[in-house]
This record gives C-alpha cells, structure tokens and sequence, in this order.
C-alpha cells in the first residue's frame, strides 16, 4: 500500500493529456469476448482498472497483448471456463459486465461478488432482473450464478433504474440474442454510446444509441474490429479543478468537447474561466465564486464522478454552495476529512453538503476510501499550506494513470512513498 506526499501551496500549470475513458474501456474488453476474432482498442487508458480487466479475460482463455500499454489486442477462440477469478472479480465492480459475453459463449455465468468502491452500496439488482427478461435464471451457486439453458432470448425490457453498466450488460447480453430487443430508460451516458458502436464495428444491429431507448438486432455471428477510445471527460474534469483550486493555468487534451460541456458548464458557475478549443481544454486562474447549488444527475447532467472534486473547488470560492448528490451518498462521507484541513463544511445529510468559502486548507493524513474522493482529496492537499500524506495511492491510480509523473509535469511537490 503505497503513500502519496504532498507539499501543498503549488500553483500548478503547463500541460497534460487524458487517455481513454475508463468507464469505456471496461465495457469494450467485456465485448471482445463475444467474438472468436481478433480486436484491437487504441487510446486504452494504461490504469489499474483496465490491467484487471485484461488479466480476467486471460483467465476466461483470451489472448491479450499490450498490458500496461495504450493498445491491446484481444482474440478469445475459446472460453475455457464460466467462473473468473474470484480474487481479481473481488477487485473491480466492471467484472459484472463479463456476465452477458460469459451467457453468451457458455449459456452459464458463476461470479463471486464484485468488488470496486463500496461494493456491499451497489447491487446488480438491474442487471439481474434484464437478464432475467431473456430467458436467465438464477441457479445454486456462490455470489451470482446464472445460467440460459435455452441460450440468450431477445426481450423487450424496462430498466427500473438508469444504470450505466446495467445498460451495457443489457446490450452485451441482446448482441447475442437471436432477434430483435429493445431496452427503454437506458443509460444515455457517453460511454454507453460508444459501446454501442463498438458492438455495431463487430456486427450487432443497434439503433438509438446515446438514448434512452436502444434497439439491437442480435444473434448474428460477430466479426473483430478495430476502435480508438474518446478520450475521458472525467480525468478532463478533475484536471480542470486541480488547476482552479491551486490558482493555476492548465491545458487539458484529449476529451471530446460535447463530453466536456456538461462540465465547463458548472466551472463557468463558479467563475472558472475555461475555454475549449477542438480537444484542448483550456483553465485559466480565476477568482472563484460560490455556485449556490450543484446537483448531480443522469446525462447530460453534472456527473456524479466529479461531485467530489466540486466540492472540494467550493471550499475555495467566495460564499455558500450546496452539493447534491443523490446518486450515491458515501462520496460524502468521505469528504469529511476535508472538515480536518479546516473547511467550512454543513453535511445535511447522506446526500447534501453545504461548504462555505473559501478556507485556508491545512494539510494532513488523509485517507483515500474510494476512487473520485481521493483525487478530491488530492486536490484539496495541493491547494493546502503545508504537508498531506494519502494513503492508499493505489486507490486513486485505478481510475487516473500515470497519476504521479503527471502531477509532477504540472509543477506538484508530490512523491509516491512505498
């Protein structure tokens, strides 16, 4: 379990370039399993997430080259098995999308509980219950185990809930149903999106992608395919507060700017002074203002990922702003530790918090309990007079790759203590 120093009170500038989405990535290695032939992702964020990805499908009898590089080339002739390692399972909550592929090329699925952030909050409920409207069953077994004895059954299906990796277990499972399925209230996120036209590169049939109702034309035999990643709208954003929080001048790369909007839009509230240029997003140092209320939401609203590093920014602007979260609640809690750096912070409740601002941040040892508060974190440490130490940094690079070269390229006095 590795440490991150930090010293704070840096103005950061200069440049940095994000890579593919993570939440992406994920989905796409998921899909190559659903064809005996080769595919090849390019822009592959080089993060912790995706080497567990890879790791699994080589466990399912993939061959995967390029680990820890930005391409990787995947062919997967054969499933050996229906049950991936349960200690790499145990470690990222994207395991789930390996299920649909697993019912597609086995008719049986057996996987342990996923693990990721706050595993024991986040149900697959949604999952389970789309799959269920395609002939699955639940069968005896640990953790979730599945079979389609019949093979996979195209469905008209209602997702009670919007979930993003729902969706795309929804539409990893229909690619395989032989007919024509339709998923209504389906995620619209970018991500989603782009996984549907991954799966249209392979040869599934699929309509009203980015909406919230897809059709698929599944069943078919699948062909590989070749697919550059969009760049992560996400790592953009938070690069974008790292630079207004410390009063820097930061040029970020790579991110679609249609991605980016929904973002921008909520710095500019703040009087972040940004601009986006083709894939250049531009942040210039600001004098921060309080944006009365943000609220998280399904896109195009304000992602639920940033609402950490908002916060965080809000500590730093002039007046009150309150934070609402109502996807997930222990994004909060966890920012509680910014009260011990001496913010101004009112938790109303597990879904809203009011910060007042802005507050000399103190530094101090911090602890990382999930992906997005601790680049929160993070940040609030740059902006900080004195020292930080987080821990644990393997938390944070699961989601943010080459997280300590890029810190210290913009000028951070960070260093990754062992």
């Amino acid at each position: 379990m590795s440490t991150l120093l930090i010293e704070g009170g840096q103005r950061l500038s200069g440049s940095v370039e994000v890579e593919g989405n993570k939440n992406a990535a994920l989905p796409l290695l998921a899909a190559c399993l659903l064809t005996t032939e080769e595919c090849v992702l390019t822009n592959v964020p080089r993060i912790s997430d995706v080497e567990v990805m890879a790791r699994l499908l080589l466990d399912l009898g993939a061959e995967v080259e390029g680990i820890g590089s930005t391409t990787l080339r995947v062919r997967c002739a054969e499933v050996v098995k229906d049950e991936p390692d349960a200690a790499l399972v145990g470690r990222l909550r994207g395991s789930v999308l390996l299920i649909g592929p697993l019912l597609a090329r086995r008719g049986r699925a057996r996987l342990a509980p996923p693990g990721g952030d706050f595993p024991a909050r986040r149900t697959i409920a949604t999952h389970l219950e789309a799959l269920a409207a395609m002939g699955v069953r639940e069968i005896d077994g640990e953790g979730h185990a599945l079979e389609a004895a019949d093979g996979l059954q195209p469905a008209s299906i209602y997702l009670y809930e919007a979930s993003v990796t729902g969706t795309e277990t929804a539409l990893l499972a229909a690619a395989a149903a032989p007919g024509t399925s339709e998923i209504r209230h389906a995620a619209c996120e970018p991500h989603v999106a782009e996984l549907c036209g991954f799966l249209q590169q392979l040869g599934v049939g699929i309509t009203g992608a980015g909406t919230s109702t897809i059709r698929i034309e599944g069943g078919g035999k699948l062909h590989g395919a070749s697919h550059q990643l969009w760049g992560d709208y996400i790592d953009a954003g938070s690069w974008a507060v790292v630079a207004a929080v410390t009063g820097g001048e930061i040029e970020i790369a790579g991110a679609r700017a249609e991605d980016i909007e929904v973002v921008a839009a909520v710095l500019r509230r703040m009087d972040v002074v940004c601009a986006m240029d083709g894939d250049l997003l531009r942040v210039e140092q600001s004098r921060l203002k309080a944006a009365g209320r943000i609220t998280s939401g399904l896109w195009p609203g304000f992602p639920s990922d940033l609402v950490s590093l908002v916060t965080v920014l809000a500590t730093q602007a002039e007046g009150r702003t309150l934070v609402h979260d109502w996807l997930y609640e222990l994004r909060l809690f966890a920012l509680e530790q910014l009260s011990g750096m001496s913010a101004d912070l009112f938790l109303c409740d597990p879904h809203r918090i009011i910060v007042t601002g802005p507050r000399r941040l103190r530094g101090r040892q911090l602890d990382s309990r999930d992906l997005r508060s601790g680049m929160a974190l993070i940040a609030a440490a740059l902006a900080a007079d004195g020292q930080s130490r987080l821990t644990s940094l393997e938390t944070v690079e699961r989601g943010y790759g080459r997280l300590v070269e890029r810190l210290q390229g913009l000028g951070a006095k960070v260093a990754k203590l062992a």
